[in-house]
């Protein structure tokens, strides 16, 4: 009987080390071996949960047999079951329906367990996962079917290895290949939007999952906010803020978070939201930039995935590689920024400059010319480009303002305001020019520059020769009217004697000559009244050069 025994399992063994020699991927492994054991074995139901080192807990890896409400209950066994099993020792039970210390005996009865074996799957002496086997009657191993299926177990531990390990390989090589692809597109482009887009896009596709949002950490608020998303809809989006999040929270001090289970993690909040969104797991890698965290990846799948460490480490690759991306996309915009900044202020001041009604030129401390508003432009008849960068003093050969009298020259010398006056020949005629220059310092209080304002003060120059006239007229009138004050005294005097004098005078002769004086002592007064009226006067040519004045 013994030995009938021992050949029935050795067929198990060779059958069940065959099926696992058949296939690569670990996740096919477990669901061939939970799929074929109780064919094999006698039994009704069997599971395989894997260790998620992250959470220190057991995950649902396959199971065949079994409602899903029971494979979703939260504890697996009684804490004594589970301790010998993290030492890697097995457990068989009976009668597990009748047991009422048990948490989930209720599940238990209503799928009619009776009795389950529990083994550790080992792999170099590490629990790496357990394999439960399950009857609807009671069933008691014997220490031969417990000794079997310890072995079994240990292949299956070493098949499910092998697997990752082959699957990490493979992982690894197109992981690579992926990191090339990504770095290059997201290196190729200094758009913000572009960078964040690809990673979304391309991240999940990469690792067989469903979306992927990238939140950025903002500088003004230390806030993260959604830069970019992929395969979520708009409600999910919306959902509210996840800073209070544990697994953000973990990712924001720089360390990687994987969780299997969304719906069961503390460490997730909303969890409505993302069974409506049909998401199971997720890994949630910091975005680094030199060691500084600016902001979060989550990976999200929509089917219960364990994330392997070669999914991790590609994750927390590509994060800094997009990070890096990220942080130049968003100098490269900051800087863009900058130059329209500075571009429009420069517009602004060229307006403010332009609407200036003297010219106006900046020279540098080398005589260059460094800007000039279009006033001056227009005075010189010359384009922009002509003259920035031309030699302050190649601006006016031909113009009578010698060097030692350029109130530059003389700032640059000084670094104080000067000013100078000089003529101008312009196409209608001659002109008054004014130059005023003032220094603009470094902080060293050295002249950096020297703004130059230039007037034209013909019109000023013609006013104060007006004014000139008017006030030697003036004095020309006001003396007039003093000679004439002065004559007319002696006049009338000398006027009233000689009309006396007419009226006793016998003589005819004498009477004439008397008359001859009155009448040119009347034409004296006729002059001195019009110098007492006069309101102007002008030159004339007299005799040879001389010249008279003809009141007016």
């Amino acid at each position: 009987m013994e030995q009938i025994n021992e050949l029935k399992y050795l067929k198990v063994f060779q059958k069940v080390t065959k099926l696992i020699s058949m296939v690569l991927d670990h996740q096919q492994v477990m669901d061939t071996i939970v799929r074929e054991l109780p064919g094999l074995l006698d039994i009704d139901a069997a599971t395989i949960r894997l260790l998620d080192s992250s959470t220190n807990s057991f995950v649902m890896g396959a199971a065949h047999g079994l409602s899903m409400e029971y494979l979703s209950r939260t504890n697996i066994d009684t804490a004594e079951t589970m301790a010998m099993i993290n030492s890697g020792y097995p457990v068989a039970k009976t009668d597990v329906d009748q047991n009422t210390d048990f948490s989930d005996q209720e599940l238990i009865s209503q799928e009619g367990i009776k009795s389950v074996l529990t083994l550790p799957i080992l792999f170099q002496d590490s629990v790496i996962g357990i394999l439960r086997l399950l009857t609807r009657r009671n069933r008691t191993f014997t220490s031969e079917e417990i000794s079997f299926s310890m072995a079994l177990a240990e292949q299956v531990g070493i098949a499910i290895s092998n697997s990752r390990m082959f699957t990490e390989m493979e992982n690894q090589i197109d992981f690579m290949k992926e990191v090339q692809e990504i770095s290059t597109l997201v290196n190729s482009t200094l758009d913000l939007d572009s960078v964040l887009n690809t990673i979304v896009e391309r991240l999940p596709r990469s690792m067989a999952c469903k979306a992927c949002t990238i939140r950025l950490l903002q500088p003004q608020t230390n806030q993260l906010e959604l830069a970019a998303s992929h395969g979520i809809s708009e409600e999910y989006r919306q959902r509210g803020e996840i800073e209070r999040e544990k697994n953000i929270a973990l990712a924001l001090t720089g360390e990687p978070v994987s969780i299997y289970d969304v719906s069961r993690d503390e460490r997730v909040m909303y969890k409505d939201n993302m069974e409506k969104e049909d998401i199971k797991s997720l890994l949630a890698v910091p975005l680094k930039v030199k060691g500084e965290v600016i902001g979060i990846i989550r990976i999200l799948s929509e089917s219960h995935h364990c994330f392997t460490n070669s999914e991790i480490n590609f994750a927390v690759t590509i994060a800094e590689i997009g990070g890096t991306a990220i942080k130049n996309a968003r100098t490269y915009r900051q800087i863009t920024l900058l130059f329209n900044q500075v571009e429009e202020s420069e517009r602004f001041v060229a307006n403010i400059l332009n609407c200036i009604r003297p010219q106006l030129l900046v020279v540098d401390k080398d005589r260059h010319l460094v800007l000039a508003n279009r006033v001056f432009l227009t005075a010189m008849n010359k384009e922009e480009n002509e003259i920035l960068g031309a030699d302050y003093h190649s601006l006016w050969l031909g113009h009578d303002c010698p060097v030692e009298h350029c109130p530059v020259e003389q700032v640059l010398t000084t670094g104080q305001t000067a000013s100078h006056e000089h003529q101008m020949i312009q196409d209608d005629g001659m002109h008054w020019i004014e130059r005023t220059a003032s220094p603009m310092l470094n902080e060293g209080g050295e002249v950096e520059f020297v703004i130059e304002v230039i007037r034209d003060i013909t019109a000023k120059r013609q006013l104060e020769q007006e004014h000139l006239e008017r006030v030697k007229l003036q004095g020309v009138v006001e003396l007039a009217g003093t000679v004439a004050h002065e004559i007319n005294s002696p006049l009338f005097a000398a006027l009233g004697t000689a009309q006396l004098l007419e009226e006793e005078l016998e003589s005819k002769e004498l009477a004439d000559d008397i008359q001859t004086i009155i009448r040119n002592l009347k034409n004296i007064g006729e002059l001195t009244k019009k110098m007492t009226t006069m309101t102007g006067f002008e030159s004339r040519d007299y005799v040879g050069d001389t010249k008279i004045v003809e009141l007016r």
